[in-house]
């Protein structure tokens, strides 16, 4: 059973299967669970593309340098709480 999205996880998590045409539903990504090799799968590449596209979208800037990224792009709840920190400042 999947954790439940908030409602900016749920925008985000579109915006992932959108820019990555991703063969999953956006509701059906688990907040909780890993983007990075299991879970969802994502690569680098993606990582990257995740990135650029939330740089645009929402103006955070994801840095591929930044040691947090282990952290940041550990879920989708990871990365949302990440972004909505980064909006705020």
């Amino acid at each position: 059973m999947t954790t439940q999205q908030t409602t900016f996880e749920a925008e985000l998590s579109a915006l992932m299967v959108e820019v990555l045409n991703l063969d999953v539903a956006a509701g059906n990504v688990d907040p909780e669970s890993p983007l990075y090799g299991e879970g969802l799968g994502l690569d680098s590449i993606d990582m990257l593309e995740i990135s650029l596209a939330i740089a645009k979208r929402y103006g955070v800037e994801l840095r591929a340098d930044d040691e947090a990224n282990v952290r940041v792009f550990a879920s989708l709840r990871s990365l949302a709480a990440h972004v909505e920190r980064q909006r705020a400042r």
